[in-house]
């Protein structure tokens, strides 16, 4: 079986965790401190604060930037579930947005007519590992006084223009197993903004900032320090396993793009995609008939997302009634194969010969 996805863990993760183990330092302490610095310097930010999962970074940087109840967020449908249920933790409302059907993610076309005088920000995810067009973005908030909230939890050292998703507003990021690199879970804000950076470490720490005096409604969002010793270790490899990625994902598109049943993903010159994911579409309805070729020839893949959110009962329940023409027809389509950093040649060669004998 070749997975779709597979952590890259050595003896050094290891001996990362066993040391701290035995030091009796295993909650949030000084390896904690040491992420969040190394991660910002990697992404290019003044702060970074580390937090539990990529969920809780989304709910308190949208906390800190002071989206709460009676504001409206713009963001995309096509996304994993934690973008919008994050602005419905706050008390505000996500607002969806179309798609752009080569990049899979937001439209910046679309955006302004969306924006009310409810609209306090836009969240753009840069899905599957590609960055959205955040310079078109970041020109909309700044024109209409909108705070921009970058949900980048699958792009980790993806590139605009040669700078990193993450540092052109807030950015937010997860270290699930399955991501560019793990902690096994974990996440992470990054900002150059003092308030921000203030607000968001005080929040994922029930609300103080000296111990037993508390001056806000926090939570318990923090990471550890096991978590974070295996953040650093993962954190010198990033750039590796971000070039396997794309050297796998050359390798993916030299062979498929020729097969006229499905459609390659795109990349984009003033873009570094990073490939969390390397996502195919499916033409003229193929995909279940694909899936059980897959599944018979033991390749692993991933539908992200079958359902849009505006789609889901939940969504349906609060009264969206969207309709969304490009993300539903995107969703029909879209299968994610292999593109992992430990697949062999050999692994490569046999999912391209599967693809190449599916008539």
């Amino acid at each position: 079986m070749i997975p779709i996805a597979k952590p890259s863990i050595s003896e050094e993760e290891i001996e990362a965790v066993k040391s701290v183990m035995l030091s009796g330092n295993i909650a949030h302490s000084k390896k904690v401190d040491e992420f969040e610095s190394q991660f910002a310097e990697y992404i290019g930010t003044k702060y970074a604060i580390a937090t539990s999962n990529g969920t809780t970074a989304l709910h308190i940087a949208l906390l800190a930037n002071g989206i709460g109840k009676g504001s409206e967020v713009i963001t995309t449908s096509f996304t994993f579930v934690a973008t919008a249920n994050s602005v419905l933790f706050t008390g505000a409302k996500p607002v969806f947005v179309d798609i752009d059907c080569d990049s899979f993610n937001i439209d910046p076309s679309l955006i302004e007519d969306k924006v009310t005088n409810k609209t306090k920000a836009i969240m753009p995810v840069h899905l599957y590992g590609q960055a959205a067009e955040i310079k078109a973005i970041k020109d909309i908030c700044e024109d209409n006084n909108l705070i921009l909230i970058e949900d980048a939890a699958q792009a980790h050292g993806a590139k605009y223009d040669g700078k990193k998703v993450g540092s052109f507003g807030t950015g937010c990021f997860s270290f699930y197993p399955t991501k560019n690199i793990t902690t096994s879970e974990g996440g992470m804000i990054t900002t150059d903004d003092r308030s921000v950076y203030e607000k968001s470490k005080k929040l994922r720490n029930h609300g103080q900032e000296k111990r037993y005096y508390y001056d806000a409604l926090g939570f318990n969002f923090r990471m550890t320090d096991i978590c974070a010793a295996i953040g650093l270790c993962q954190l010198k490899k990033l750039d590796k396993f971000n070039d396997l990625r794309r050297k796998n994902a050359e390798f993916l598109t030299k062979k498929l793009s020729k097969l006229n049943y499905l459609k390659c993903p795109k990349t984009y010159p003033n873009k570094e995609h990073v490939f969390h994911q390397y996502t195919l579409r499916i033409k003229d309805g193929r995909r279940e008939e694909l899936i059980k070729v897959l599944e018979q020839a033991g390749i692993g893949y991933g539908i992200y997302y079958p359902l849009p959110l505006h789609k889901q009962p939940l969504y349906i329940e609060l009264g969206y009634k969207d309709k969304l023409p490009k993300t539903e027809k995107v969703a029909e389509e879209v299968i994610s194969i292999p593109v992992h950093p430990l697949l062999k040649k050999e692994d490569l060669e046999y999912i391209v010969s599967v693809f190449e004998e599916f008539k």
